[in-house]
């Protein structure tokens, strides 16, 4: 009896693995960690090459609108360099249009370019409408009328007389004189010769440095092309709209080449003083709207 329970109870006991059963299964767990850490690993060293990836792909849609930015900028530059469009802000941020700056905040300074080496030429049309907008300003009348009482009082040019009649004959000459100069300097013979009528500041360096630049640009102007010639526009140009003037609305005993030279040498006296002006102006301007803004603090 006691065998028969010995033997039940060795039956009954649940077979022992082998060796080589019992490492299998500690192999596959040790095997299974290892595949996690390759699957790891490799993800790791891919995440590299996708966010690249994924920088790329933004930069790109970066890019594009920029793209877009940039050829609709050039679409405008382009545009704004057609003819008429010469109601335009400040010279500093022209690009070559006119500009609406008043000498001492009164006079026309729309030919007058700012700090800035490079700006696209002026078509013919252009030149004209800015001419005409200038010559015609509302600052213009009062102007000619100050020169007319000037020469009045002077009795300049005698035949034109004295009282009312020789005021308004004396005003009429000398609003046709600046006119018929204003178009001939800055119109008809830039046209012509494909010169820029526009004054280029100089805008460093000394006093005498800057005015001997400034009274230079009466013999030396640019060209359309952006090189510089001799100024056929302000010598040529004002010694033929003296002539014109002296010799068609003058009076008769002034219709000599001695008064034609007198005509020509006060425009260019105008002109050399204008051209002062614009030089210096923008720094006059700049110490007003700084001493202004000061006072304000």
């Amino acid at each position: 009896m006691y065998a028969f329970c010995i033997a039940m109870a060795v039956l009954a006991r649940p077979p022992r693995a082998s060796a080589q059963q019992q490492t299998e299964p500690s192999q596959q767990t040790a095997q299974q960690p290892s595949g996690l850490f390759q699957l790891g690993q490799s993800q790791l060293e891919q995440a590299p090459s996708e966010l690249a990836r994924s920088e790329q792909a933004q930069q790109g849609q970066q890019q594009q609108p920029a793209a877009a930015h940039g050829a609709a900028t050039s679409g405008q530059t382009s545009s704004d360099q057609k003819p008429g469009d010469a109601n335009n802000s400040q010279a500093t941020n022209q690009g070559g249009l006119p500009s609406k700056d008043r000498l001492f905040y009164t006079l026309p300074n729309f030919l007058t370019v700012e700090n800035s080496a490079q700006t696209p030429p002026l078509t013919a049309g252009q030149k004209f409408k800015i001419t005409l907008r200038s010559s015609f300003d509302y600052v213009q009348y009062p102007w000619y009328a100050a020169l007319a009482g000037i020469s009045q009082a002077e009795n300049s040019e005698p035949g034109y007389g004295q009282g009312a009649q020789g005021y308004a004959k004396r005003f009429g000459q000398e609003f046709a004189d600046g006119t018929i100069e204003n178009f001939m300097v800055n119109a008809v013979v830039p046209s012509l010769l494909h010169t820029d009528p526009r004054y280029y500041q100089l805008g460093k360096g000394g006093f005498w440095h800057r005015t001997e630049y400034a009274l230079s640009r009466l013999v030396i102007t640019r060209t359309d092309a952006g090189n510089h010639m001799f100024n056929f526009a302000e010598i040529g140009g004002s010694a033929a709209a003296a002539a014109i003037s002296t010799y068609s609305y003058h009076p008769q005993a002034d219709k000599n080449l001695a008064n034609t030279a007198s005509v020509w040498g006060t425009q260019m006296g105008y002109d050399a003083l204008s051209i002062f002006a614009k030089e210096f102006w923008p720094d006059i301007r700049r110490k007003i709207k700084k001493k202004h803004s000061g006072d304000q603090d």
